[in-house]
C-alpha cells in the first residue's frame, strides 16, 4: 500500500490515515505531493481523482478521502482494533470522528495546523470559543469514561481525527482544562506522532495559505522562509 500525503506540516487529513497505518504496524510507504509551489494543484490532479491528498492505493484500488481511507484498513485488518472492539464504544467513536470531520470550522479557519510554529496570541479567542467549549466537552466525556489517556483507552481511529485539532490548542497555546491538556501531550507522546513530527520539521517548504501571520496580514505572501 502507498499513501500520498501533504506537507507534513501543514496536511491535517494526511497526518489522520498515516498516523492509523504507523500506530498499528500496517506495512505501507508514503509519499509527499507538496501544497505550494508551480503547478502543485496539476500535479496532485494527475494523481488523486479527487484533486486532494490523502489518498490511499492498494494495487488497483485508490481511495480518496480521510475516513473512507480508515475505514478501509479497518476492514482491511480487523484484528487491530482502529476503533473500539465494543459496539457501543465503536458507535461513539465513529460518532466523534464524523463530527470532527464536519464540524470545528472556526478552529480549522482561524488556527490552522502549524507544526513547526508557535503563535500564542495570534488566535481570536471569541471566534473559536464556541469550538474550544465543544472539544472540551467532548473529550472530558470520553476521557471520563474511559480513563484515558486516549479517548476510549487505546489509541484509536478517533484520536487520529482529532490529532491535528490536539496540535492546534499547543501551537497557539489556546487556554484549555487541565483534562484537555493531558490529551494533547498524549497525542504528543505517541510514538507515530513523534516520527511525523520529526519528520514535518526538517520540511523546508511554506504553505502561505496556512500561515497566520500571512492570513492575518503581519506578513506579505511570499516572504517567510
Amino acid at each position: 500500500m502507498k499513501l500520498l500525503i501533504g506537507n507534513r506540516n501543514y496536511s491535517t487529513w494526511s497526518l489522520r490515515p498515516w498516523l492509523v497505518l504507523r500506530h498499528f504496524d500496517i506495512p505501507f510507504e508514503d509519499e509527499v505531493l507538496q501544497l505550494s509551489g508551480p503547478g502543485w494543484r496539476e500535479t496532485i490532479a494527475a494523481r488523486s481523482p479527487t484533486g486532494k491528498v490523502p489518498l490511499l492505493l492498494d494495487g488497483a484500488l485508490a481511495v480518496p478521502e480521510t475516513i473512507a481511507i480508515i475505514e478501509y484498513l479497518a476492514d482491511s485488518f480487523p484484528d487491530k482494533a482502529i476503533w473500539p472492539r465494543g459496539r457501543r464504544e465503536r458507535a461513539l467513536a465513529r460518532a466523534a470522528a464524523a463530527e470532527m470531520h464536519a464540524g470545528f470550522s472556526a478552529l480549522r479557519t482561524h488556527a490552522p495546523m502549524n507544526l513547526r510554529a508557535s503563535h500564542p496570541g495570534k488566535v481570536d479567542l471569541d471566534a473559536v470559543r464556541r469550538d474550544l467549549a465543544r472539544v472540551e466537552a467532548l473529550w472530558g466525556e470520553h476521557l471520563a469514561r474511559s480513563g484515558g489517556p486516549y479517548l476510549f483507552g487505546e489509541f484509536t481511529a478517533a484520536d487520529a481525527m482529532f490529532a491535528p485539532l490536539a496540535t492546534r490548542l499547543r501551537t497557539y497555546e489556546l487556554p484549555v482544562s487541565d483534562t484537555a491538556g493531558a490529551y494533547v501531550e498524549a497525542i504528543y507522546a505517541l510514538p507515530a506522532f513523534q516520527e511525523w513530527l520529526a519528520l514535518a520539521l526538517q520540511e523546508p517548504w511554506i504553505v502561505d495559505d496556512d500561515e497566520i501571520d500571512v492570513i492575518q496580514g503581519r506578513v506579505a505572501p511570499g516572504t517567510l522562509v
